[in-house]
């Protein structure tokens, strides 16, 4: 490779950083905020966030010189801002719960059928089916095994409180206890390993607020502060705390005794179990569909209003969520420990759970020394130390980690072999010297 063309592609790798860094820096300026995004090619069931991307399942109509009916598959690139088709599913469904689990989607639903779709590949595969089949109903992950609860397993009036799990590495189910009241047409998410089940319809309420909190390390329930407004066929999307503070938003959705989408943002902080309300969603819409990527809430697809014409909405709306940009990096020490070392050689191992510009450490209260990564403290002497490592993203958030104190006891063998290896590198030195001397004369 010439000179030149280290020199381009230095170029264009500063550019495409600093064209994503752009984007962060917009979205973090424009917090609570809404932006139109190219629409949806066609209306769909299911969706799904994989490798920031979004994967719209059992797409129904025409894209190209294709007519498809239940059975298209489509990815949204956020950063490109565009859409393209893959491969369609083996058979036509709706009606169905999705949930993705490295990197791979499962498809569950009304059919009893349990497919998985592998992006990567671009393949399908058929896995141990549902025991009862439902609808209405959504799918959520916690520690690879997925929770199926509520829905419909029949006609109108046959809401269910089962919660069926399904276990990947097995591909086997079980069931775990019911939710306390059976609701259908609900959102939810999953925050810190717990599932959260908000709003829908129960069968003595067309439309609830509940906060049904289900913890299957426990496999118990309990309840949050409902939310202000109850609403069914909403979407929810949980942010991670990475780029923006752990919350549930919960968009769109019909109202109680109304046949019309809504606008509602109304966003649930599970750390201390209250709400609040984000800036409307530009179009009003109900059984729409959220997917979350790096903390960035897409809107996607949905209906104006209860109809029989199928009339849908394309829209594909992207919401920067509440404090986005504000969260510092959570930065934490591996090694050392908090021990004693008998080597003045001491590894420094840490993590960092997201991208930064800058990385540092201060040993013993010293001035901070920049890291491009894990490295050696080098050179210790006998006694106490301490350390800390720092690291800031893009939008000038620091996150510290905690100070480490250690203790480094290298036997006096070490350092008495270290100095008699330099008395000795110098005695075998000037030997040489003297010895080529006399050769030379």
């Amino acid at each position: 490779m010439n000179r030149k063309t280290q020199i381009a592609g230095a170029v264009l790798a500063f550019s495409l950083a600093f064209s994503f860094f752009q984007v962060f820096l917009v979205s973090a300026a424009n917090a609570d905020s809404w932006i139109a995004k190219k629409p949806m090619p066609m209306s769909g069931w299911g969706i799904a966030a994989v490798n920031d991307k979004i994967y719209v399942i059992a797409g129904d109509g025409d894209y190209g010189n294709v007519s498809y009916k239940n059975n298209a598959v489509f990815v949204y690139d956020p950063l490109l801002d565009s859409w393209s088709v893959k491969k369609p599913m083996p058979k036509a469904r709706h009606s169905f719960a999705t949930a993705v689990y490295q990197n791979r989607i499962y498809i569950i639903g009304a059919d009893g059928i349990n497919q998985v779709y592998d992006p990567s590949t671009d393949t399908w595969e058929t896995k141990m089916p549902m025991p009862t089949p439902r609808a209405q109903l959504t799918a959520n992950v916690v520690k690879g095994k997925i929770y199926l609860i509520g829905g419909r397993s029949g006609g109108q009036y046959t809401i269910t409180a089962l919660n069926e799990v399904y276990d990947i590495a097995t591909d086997s189910w079980s069931t775990k206890a019911p939710i306390p009241t059976p609701v259908t047409l609900y959102a939810s998410a999953v925050v810190n390993d717990k599932i959260y089940i908000i709003g829908g319809q129960s069968e003595f309420a067309s439309t609830v607020n509940l906060v049904q909190i289900y913890d299957p390390a426990t496999d118990t329930w309990s309840f949050g502060v409902p939310m202000p407004i109850g609403v069914w066929q909403a979407a929810a999307g949980a942010t991670s705390g990475i780029w923006a503070p752990k919350r549930i938003y919960v968009i769109g959705g019909l109202p109680d005794k109304s046949l019309d989408g809504t606008s509602l943002n109304q966003v649930y902080d599970p750390e201390n179990d209250s709400w609040t309300v984000g800036e409307s969603m530009p179009t009003a819409r109900f059984q729409l569909h959220v997917a979350v990527v790096n903390d960035l809430i897409y809107a996607i697809g949905g209906l104006p209003y209860f109809n029989l014409q199928g009339i849908w909405c394309p829209e594909n709306e992207q919401y920067t969520p509440i404090g986005y940009g504000t969260v510092p990096p959570v930065v934490a020490v591996i090694s050392p420990e908090s021990a004693t070392y008998n080597s003045i050689s001491v590894p420094l191992v840490f993590t960092v759970n997201k991208p930064v510009v800058w990385m540092g450490y201060s040993l013993d209260g010293q001035e901070g020394v920049a890291l491009t990564g894990n490295t050696t403290l080098s050179g210790l002497a006998n006694g106490p130390h301490s350390i800390t490592v720092y690291a800031r993203d893009e939008f000038g958030n620091t996150g510290v980690s905690e100070t480490i104190t250690f203790n480094v006891e290298a036997p006096f063998s070490i350092l008495l072999v270290i100095t008699a290896s330099g008395v000795a590198v110098a005695i075998i030195g000037i030997g040489f010297l003297i010895y080529h001397k006399k050769r030379r004369k």
